[in-house]
């Protein structure tokens, strides 16, 4: 058996000790400092930090927050996420902003800020504003106009959302853990729960778990605070409102694993989520939940916030881990997995903020008590993040097995305004779309796979008939073109050639073998989950393309 593949980049960070975290950081100190990031910012990071100028040069040409020019007087961030899209009626554009986007401020398109239920929306500096217009030349003064992100645990158990709720207090498991429990007797209690990821994969956690801790240390475990779906922001209600259950329970996942450091990595595009979990660790090590010697146990463990840099597939675990260490967050071939080759090159965990959330409440009440939540082939409770276009949006968290149709009509209210529902986004951009009539299946991954959708991390936006399906396509189209990492030819070819024929002047539509070529051969799932949702778009709105629209 051949020895596993090797990144020479991550080998040059841990033979010569360089912190890749340094890389971003300086990148976009050059950037504050003069606008943008010239050839000689990237020399001279390169240079100071001991790393080969063409990995530096990867990183500034990759990420979308570095690539951009910056203003300091004034930056935007525009979104165009589909719940934003669809709030204007389908448009996107900057005429909102002073009248004049390009001499009074920089402007960023980004896919996604968090605020779906406000939407449309924007970040001014680090202020968020929504709504239209929702930028003005006073938006720096507008920060009240913000709504609060609503949440409700839909049914008579909140596991994710206890905290909130007032149901648990945090760190009231992780003390009494760390003295009296074996590391085995997590793993179990997860395995009993069948836990699974909370991402969109779905993995088994306790297997996940089982991998790294088998593996020589050190380890790690790492939390992806980089939720990247448009229409969904649960992540950020959980970073910005509970960072404290976040951390306890990565804490629990780092013993569980055997690991003594846990990195988080927060999208750049939540900065108020950034300074939550900044200051929820501090508050944790003054209690004592992190450092040295926890609590008196032979236990070290601590915790490092990092902050992304603009990047969807940067979401993907094998992508996320090398954007954690400074480098372009391109997707890797597995094997090897990151549970024995990740961080580092050493053995890691990778779980997503959701799934991290739920495990204080399974230690506490025990797996099978978890297990009896949801049905029996798919455990527990899922959040879902209901868009602005619903009369109640939000967050839910619900069991599986809960109907759509339920969660559209009677939680979410159906459409506000009396707009008609014609049909609903499941899972963000890869997810797929379903008609007003395909309502009538449960929450859960087979289900929705079967339906021509998936479950992803459970956004769910409500399109009404005033967007037509063209328009969808187009919008689908750019964000695979402008979000795809690269690696592989059939995403970043494809992607490109979707764009160029549904912007050609008779629109026309992709022939089946492009997409046959990304779900085949895409490194990853975003290709072949782009192949997918294009699919189902064609199939709810055939009506606007000529065809028999089906139900």
């Amino acid at each position: 058996m051949g020895s596993a593949p090797r990144d020479a980049f991550i080998d040059w960070q841990t033979r010569f000790g360089v912190d890749g975290a340094e890389i971003v950081r300086r990148l976009k100190e050059a950037q504050t400092d003069h606008g943008t990031i010239a050839r000689s910012d990237v020399r001279t990071v390169a240079q100071d930090l001991g790393m080969p100028v063409a990995a530096v040069a990867g990183t500034a040409a990759f990420y979308a927050d570095l690539a951009v020019p910056v203003r300091q007087e004034r930056h935007v961030r525009m979104c165009r996420g589909t719940a934003c899209f669809v709030a204007t009626g389908g448009s996107a554009d900057e005429s909102h902003l002073d009248g004049d986007p390009g001499g009074s401020a920089s402007v960023q398109h980004v896919y996604c800020l968090g605020y779906c239920y406000a939407a449309p929306a924007a970040m001014d500096g680090t202020t968020p504003v929504v709504g239209r217009p929702f930028i003005a030349a006073n938006a720096v003064d507008r920060r009240e106009d913000v709504p609060v992100i609503p949440f409700r645990a839909a049914d008579s158990e909140a596991v994710v959302l206890a905290g909130l709720t007032g149901a648990a207090r945090s760190w009231q498991v992780w003390p009494e853990v760390v003295k009296t429990t074996p590391r085995e007797h997590i793993r179990n209690e997860v395995l009993r729960a069948g836990l699974r990821g909370r991402g969109g994969a779905g993995y088994p956690i306790a297997a996940k778990w089982a991998a790294a801790g088998a593996g020589d240390p050190p380890r790690y475990v790492v939390a992806n605070g980089d939720e990247g779906d448009p229409g969904s922001y649960c992540d950020r209600l959980l970073m910005e409102y509970d960072p404290a259950r976040v951390l306890e329970g990565l804490a629990l996942a780092g013993y569980a694993v055997g690991a003594q450091h846990a990195y988080v990595l927060v999208r750049s595009e939540y900065p108020a989520a950034v300074d939550a979990m900044r200051a929820a660790v501090d508050e944790a090590r003054r209690a004592g939940h992190l450092g040295s010697g926890v609590h008196g146990a032979d236990v070290d463990f601590d915790v490092t916030i990092l902050v992304g840099a603009g990047s969807y597939v940067a979401g993907e675990e094998t992508a996320l881990l090398r954007s954690v260490q400074g480098l372009r967050g391109g997707v890797q071939a597995r094997p090897p997995y990151p549970t024995a080759r990740g961080l580092a090159a050493r053995p890691t965990a990778v779980n997503n903020v959701e799934t991290l959330a739920a495990v204080p409440w399974i230690v506490q009440h025990g797996g099978p008590a978890y297990a009896a939540l949801g049905l029996p082939e798919e455990n527990g409770t899922k959040l879902v993040s209901l868009n602005g276009l619903f009369r109640r949006p939000g967050v839910y968290e619900v069991e599986f097995g809960t109907s759509l149709r339920t969660i559209v009509e009677t939680l979410g209210g159906g459409m506000r305004d009396g707009q008609t529902l014609r049909a609903v986004q499941v899972g963000g951009p890869l997810g797929g779309f379903l008609g007003s009539d395909d309502l009538d299946v449960p929450l859960s991954a087979p289900a929705l796979a079967e339906a021509g959708a998936a479950l992803g991390h459970g956004g769910i936006v409500a399109i009404g008939d005033t967007v037509r399906g063209q328009e969808l396509l187009h919008h689908l189209w750019t964000f695979a073109d402008a979000e795809s990492c690269g690696a592989c030819s059939p995403c970043r070819v494809g992607s490109r050639q979707g764009l160029e024929l549904c912007s050609a002047p008779d629109q026309r539509l992709p022939p089946e073998r492009l997409l046959q070529t990304m779900e085949r051969g895409s490194l990853c799932a975003f290709g072949r989950g782009i192949a997918g949702a294009v699919r189902s778009l064609l199939r709810v709105y055939a009506a606007d393309f000529g065809g028999t629209e089906e139900s």
